[in-house]
């Protein structure tokens, strides 16, 4: 008899939510902080997006060899791991000394994320209650976003008001990476990874027949990260050089509205084709890249608020439509690994792109590093666009296909 009362099939699904929430908690926590890392500790431009890419980069290796690990082990263990790492990584963080410490500090968030991420999107869909298959994604998208948003505002409020402006922000992070660890602690084993008990790190490879489903997914998802990317490593920089203001309320509270747009539109698309979400979100985000370059240029906070609800928008359409893609063509048993090889493509293009915003802004300025940034992340936006519309015709030929055979074996 166990004294231990296990969650059911709905609670494992809000856990594995909050454990989305939580590993994008982590990954914006320090952005609203960037500017007070930099000026305690006189760190160029360069410095601190290379401190936001370490993150991805870590992530990347742990995608590469470990992404079909809860497909052995369970979606359970491999969340379990990762959110102990993300709770490690916060206590890095509230007692760094000098930027050492932040490097490490990411690198432990990316491998904890690693193992986590592509469990919990699994997980989702797997313990859906609806009976419409795109909730999964579409509360992926606002789990991300709820946990991208608290952290902005909780960071920039206790980094404005409260003492230890670099310690509290990470205290409250391990207690929430706690709490999510005893959601997961509480959920039944699951059966993914049952009956493969020898499982050593193996590269990831893509299901038979994926290919194109899995390239428009993989650039709509990139194109959404890369995105982020900019918003996330320059976007704190750019509101307070807007504003003139150094109230890291103010700046939180900006950077906030992207992540509000991104969650209150992904409640919207439930009902909404996937390969139509990718179209939907190239487009938008090319008008969001077009706001974005005006709003450096100009110098206009307006804009700057319009890039970051236009923005959100885009990120939104091609996050959910991507990870809706993959969700509905990969199969049950390679899902785990589909979804990691996916994150591991567009986080590789994330850290790209942070990286080279980041040596752009220090070299030439912020303004005009943003005016080469822009066309570049645009040109994901229009090969999402392509590859969708390619996968999207390419399926209304095998439906064509199949109804013929159908109906010349009907008719023998």
């Amino acid at each position: 008899m166990t004294l231990i009362r296990r969650l059911g099939r709905r609670g494992t699904f809000w856990s594995a939510a909050a454990v989305l929430a939580l590993c994008l908690w982590s990954s914006g926590a320090p952005s609203v902080l960037y500017p007070v890392y930099a000026a305690e500790w006189h760190l160029p431009s360069v410095v601190t997006t290379s401190v936001f890419a370490a993150y991805p980069l870590a992530l990347l290796i742990v995608l590469l060899f470990f992404g079909g690990l809860s497909d052995s082990i369970g979606r359970r263990r491999a969340m379990l791991l990762g959110v102990a790492l993300i709770a490690v990584a916060a206590a890095v963080f509230a007692a760094a000394p000098d930027v050492g410490w932040l490097y490490a500090g990411r690198v432990m968030q990316g491998i904890g994320t690693g193992f986590a991420l592509g469990a919990a999107s699994a997980a989702l869909v797997e313990n859906n209650t609806s009976t419409n298959p795109r909730v999964a994604s579409s509360l992926t998208t606002v789990s991300t976003a709820v946990g991208l948003t608290l952290a902005l505002l909780v960071s920039g409020v206790l980094a404005q008001y409260a003492p230890l402006p670099l310690v509290l922000s990470f205290a409250v992070l391990f207690v929430l990476a706690a709490l999510a660890f005893a959601a997961v602690w509480l959920t039944p084993a699951d059966t993914a990874g049952l009956g493969r008990p020898n499982w050593r790190p193996r590269a990831l490879r893509l299901p038979k027949g994926m290919l194109l489903p899995f390239v428009a997914a993989t650039l709509s998802v990139a194109l959404a990260y890369s995105v982020g990317a900019i918003f996330l490593s320059l976007g704190a920089q750019m509101a307070r050089d807007l504003t003139g203001t150094t109230d890291l309320l103010v700046v939180g509270a900006l950077l906030g509205v992207s992540s509000i747009a991104i969650g209150v539109t992904a409640l919207l698309l439930q009902r909404v084709p996937a390969h139509l979400s990718v179209i939907i979100g190239g487009a938008i985000s090319l008008a969001s890249l077009g706001l974005m370059a005006s709003a450096a240029a100009l110098g206009s906070i307006a804009l700057f608020l319009a890039w970051c609800v236009v923005g959100g928008v885009g990120y939104s359409f091609a996050f959910t439509g991507g990870l809706g893609l993959v969700n509905k063509s990969a199969p049950a048993q390679h899902r785990g690994a589909t979804l990691s090889m996916l994150y591991l493509f567009s986080y590789l293009l994330q850290a790209v792109t942070a990286v080279g915003a980041g040596a752009l802004a220090t070299a030439i300025g912020l303004g005009p590093a943003v005016d080469l940034m822009a066309p570049l992340v645009g040109v994901l936006a229009v090969a999402a666009l392509l590859f969708a519309s390619l996968d999207l015709a390419a399926g209304r030929r095998r439906d064509r296909a199949a109804l013929s055979a159908s109906a010349v074996e009907t008719g023998a």
